[in-house]
């Protein structure tokens, strides 16, 4: 009996320690997104495993088992922008933003699938046993895995996407989960729900009709007609998908066993403030104001206007104001005021002196507010941003501040909402529940990872939901019969009646005329 235990446990502990190959697939030069990939292949290979990633972000300090096939030949997306490009406010226009996906996904897919990059992984043959992959605004790396015959799991940057919610048997339910860019929380009214519906229905027939028809196309040009599977069958074998969200911040809705919130994965390393920065938030008596609109849009490219506005709001305030400036000087700066061209924004925000945070929105320093406990006004400009800035409002942490109404009474009234004790107090209620998980995000991912691949692509995880038709998986078909039962069966008691009545009227009045 003590030898067989001591067998079982022998062989437990080998298959936890199995080293699993694992390749990663990243086409999109966005480097925000990478951001949220790299702790989880990183983590990968320092639990022991054989990463091989394919990106336009090479690791400069790789772990020992960590083997970069660099992409080449398209611009990165971490390139700055200009403000005038959200001039035209407001809004980018929700399906120009969708095209503009479209357009990136297929330079994205073009570039990589003929990259020697992906020759070389084609080329050498090895077995992977799980590939990660990002699913954003194209899928023609899963005709890659494909070729590969291994298990994938998707990465989601941002929360669910439209498109996502069928490959992985997840519930739809634009009642009351707002679509991306829609800038909508749980609680909408009528007319909201109505444009949140028809936004997830028609993103969803336009991926189907734009995406997917040039993912099949690039895929069939590269490997032959009929050498790749439609990439909507593809699509519904995705094993899992990671997603950067927490329900803490963007609200709770229903996952399927095969999605995995590991928001805030990238909240790690926190590193030492260079002594001058330290000294600055330590001194702040009254607290600090840090502002920073990430790491594409350039803030001294604001409008004169503009700029103005908030430097005179700032100048009205006693707290002291830390500014992430691209440029060496900042016009009308007040007294208050401190630029620098580049902030550890992590370290920052976890500093006690940080009384609030003005941002863009963007997801990985929406999730870092909520991780350190600071409110937000956030000025969303594209993208997820709207979803991520009415989340921090929804949840008290936080004031949404339109691009196109910034003045400087606007920017003062809400800055003094934010600075005020309950949204504090909401904030360090979020940090609570963002912080404190059964598992670590990176240990999640890690975990799940393994798990894929020692079942082949969890397969009991995977819902039927994604193999019923579209008009069975919304009860369409029983919604017609049971109407139709209904309509027959209340058309024969009306028909009935009115044979026994009007044939009863009908006798009483020839009787009648008779005896007359």
């Amino acid at each position: 009996m003590l030898l067989r235990t001591v067998i079982l446990v022998a062989l437990a502990l080998s298959q936890g320690t199995e080293a699993y190959k694992v390749l990663g697939l990243f086409p999109h030069p966005g480097q925000s997104h990478f951001h949220f990939f790299q702790p989880v292949l990183k983590g990968l290979a320092e639990a022991g495993h054989e990463v091989t990633v394919v990106s336009h972000f090479p690791e400069k300090s790789p772990p020992a088992n960590y083997h970069d096939l660099p992409l080449a030949g398209m611009t990165s997306l971490s390139d700055s922008v200009s403000f005038e490009l959200f001039e035209y406010r407001p809004g980018f226009g929700h399906f120009m933003e969708f095209f503009m996906l479209y357009t990136w996904g297929k330079e994205a897919c073009a570039n990589a699938l003929n990259s020697t990059a992906i020759q070389t992984v084609l080329d050498s043959k090895v077995q992977y046993d799980l590939i990660l992959v990002e699913q954003f605004n194209s899928d023609c790396m899963l005709g890659i895995a494909h070729q590969l015959n291994a298990p994938y799991i998707g990465l989601s940057s941002c929360p669910l996407m439209p498109w996502h919610y069928e490959r992985v048997g997840n519930p739809t339910l634009p009642a009351y989960v707002p679509a991306l860019f829609m800038g909508y929380t749980e609680r909408m009214d009528f007319s909201q729900r109505l444009a949140n519906w028809i936004t997830v229905q028609s993103f969803k027939a336009l991926y189907s009709w734009f995406n997917d028809a040039a993912a099949n196309k690039l895929l069939s040009e590269r490997f032959g007609q009929g050498a790749i599977p439609d990439v909507r069958e593809l699509q519904q074998r995705t094993a899992m998908m990671f997603v950067n969200q927490h329900y803490s911040l963007s609200g709770a809705k229903p996952l399927s066993p095969a999605v995995l919130e590991i928001g805030g994965i990238h909240i790690r390393d926190f590193r030492p403030l260079e002594a001058d920065l330290q000294q600055l938030l330590d001194t702040a008596d009254h607290g600090v104001i840090y502002i920073s609109w990430g790491s594409m849009i350039r803030a001294e490219t604001l409008p004169a206007e503009k700029r103005d506005a908030i430097l005179k709001a700032l100048g009205r305030f006693k707290q002291r104001v830390i500014w992430k400036w691209e440029n060496e000087t900042l016009p009308n700066q007040p007294s208050n005021v401190h630029i620098r061209k580049w902030l550890p924004q992590r370290e920052i925000l976890c500093h006690p002196k940080v009384r609030v945070f003005m941002s863009h929105g963007g997801l990985l320093g929406s999730s870092e507010a909520a991780y350190c406990g600071v409110p937000v006004v956030a000025t969303p400009m594209y993208g997820d941003q709207y979803n991520n800035a009415a989340a921090l409002a929804n949840r008290g942490m936080g004031v949404v501040l339109a691009y196109e109404d910034i003045t400087a009474d606007s920017v003062y009234d809400a800055l003094r909402k934010v600075l005020e004790p309950e949204a504090m107090e909401h904030a360090k209620q979020v940090s609570f529940s963002y912080r404190n998980r059964p598992q670590s995000p990176l240990e999640s991912a890690v975990w799940w990872c393994e798990h894929v691949a020692a079942t082949g692509g969890l397969p009991l995880a995977q819902s039927y939901s994604s193999e019923l038709p579209w008009y069975s998986y919304h009860q369409f078909d029983v919604y017609i019969v049971t109407i139709t039962f209904l309509v027959l069966y209340h058309s024969c008691w009306i028909w009935l009646f009115k044979r026994v009545c009007c044939r009863g009227v009908s006798g009483f009045s020839d009787e009648k005329l008779k005896t007359n």
